[in-house]
């Protein structure tokens, strides 16, 4: 006698946005995020940055600069993406591809966001109609990398204050594992890092946020020259 065959399903799940978001964020998402120190490294070489205390200093004061800069342009863009803004996007990726003041930094933006967008493709997070945009918008070029995060991001049923808390955190841990290599520095001191960067990050977020568009700035001098300084620098572990 044959038996009754229960039906299977083979279909997956969509992941909550809860994990969708944390997905994001994190360190093992396949962009190279790993392979630069946003500067870090040079602050070393430079005795700038030699202990956990100077580590978190720096680190802070970078976050500051994210908050009124990159983090800001990611807020931006989440809005533009959910509505559609056409124009806003187009600002947008002007205005990321004029702000990267050196080679490093516009190799970062080009090849994340390059290799964010060969991920996200597949992952049926963006409409085609959503790539086909992101594509006139880049111009021909490599789209810059905080334009795409915001896409995948707008993809995401969260409130942009959340999305912005998990991109924050996943740059905070990534740019701790670049310290406890270029310092160096210990686990259990990279965690003291962490954990002052994590308690900075609401502020960041709440600052980001409340930053319009036409107040949005990268400005600081002391980075670019650290960061034109690191493209000759004899040993290096880090593309930037």
């Amino acid at each position: 006698m044959v038996g009754t065959i229960i039906p299977t399903t083979t279909s997956i799940d969509p992941v909550p946005p809860l994990l969708r978001l944390v997905w994001l964020a994190s360190p093992a998402l396949p962009i190279g995020a790993f392979s630069y120190s946003e500067g870090l490294e040079a602050a070393v070489e430079h005795g700038h940055v030699h202990d956990d205390q100077s580590t978190a200093i720096w680190l802070t004061q970078q976050l500051a600069l994210l908050a009124r800069g990159d983090l800001a342009a990611i807020a931006h863009g989440i809005a533009a993406w959910r509505t559609q803004d056409e124009p806003a996007l187009r600002d947008l990726a002007d205005w990321l591809r004029r702000t990267r003041d050196g080679a490093e930094a516009r190799l970062q933006s080009e090849q994340m966001g390059q290799s964010l967008l060969a991920w996200l493709r597949p992952q049926g997070m963006a409409s085609p109609a959503q790539l086909a945009l992101l594509t006139d918008v880049a111009a021909g070029q490599s789209p810059p990398y905080p334009l795409v995060m915001a896409l995948a991001l707008s993809t995401v049923e969260v409130p942009i204050e959340q999305a912005l808390q998990a991109q924050a955190f996943g740059w905070a841990e990534n740019q701790v594992q670049a310290a406890l290599k270029a310092v160096p520095l210990g686990q259990n001191a990279g965690q003291r890092v962490l954990a002052r960067l994590a308690a900075a990050i609401p502020q960041a977020v709440a600052q980001a946020i409340a930053t319009p568009p036409a107040r949005r700035q990268v400005f600081a001098p002391m980075l670019s020259i650290l960061a034109a300084r690191h493209e000759t620098q004899y040993s290096r572990l880090f593309r930037s």
